[in-house]
């Protein structure tokens, strides 16, 4: 994987503002519209570790697939979990900036800067 890089969707304002943000600072990361190109179980679970969170925590649970899925099972596993946001990337939270092999969710966009 690229070193930095914004996992981004341009219709979400918190995303566009990481994105505007991280652009301030001199920064061009490869952006990646994750609703158009999803990522792989392997690199959410890359995503995961580098953020030090559980699956769980990654989850959109506002998504309409969230309750159609049934993802409120806290006996669902990671791997579980995982399987649903690869095949639905709606359920990613957004943004996700990953820069110099840390990661860190920008809500609000200004967590970004925390990683610069």
């Amino acid at each position: 994987m690229d070193d930095t890089r914004l996992y981004h969707n341009p219709r979400c304002s918190k995303s566009r503002g990481a994105l505007e943000l991280i652009h301030e600072r001199g920064i061009e990361p490869r952006v990646i519209a994750y609703l158009d190109t999803p990522p792989t179980r392997d690199e959410l679970r890359e995503l995961l570790r580098l953020l030090a969170l559980p699956a769980r925590a990654l989850l959109r649970t506002g998504e309409d697939e969230y309750a159609a899925l049934g993802l409120a099972d806290a006996s669902l596993s990671d791997d579980a979990l995982i399987d649903a946001m690869a095949a639905h990337p709606r359920l990613i939270e957004r943004p996700i900036f990953v820069h110099a092999g840390r990661a860190v969710i920008g809500r609000p966009p200004e967590q970004v800067l925390t990683l610069l």
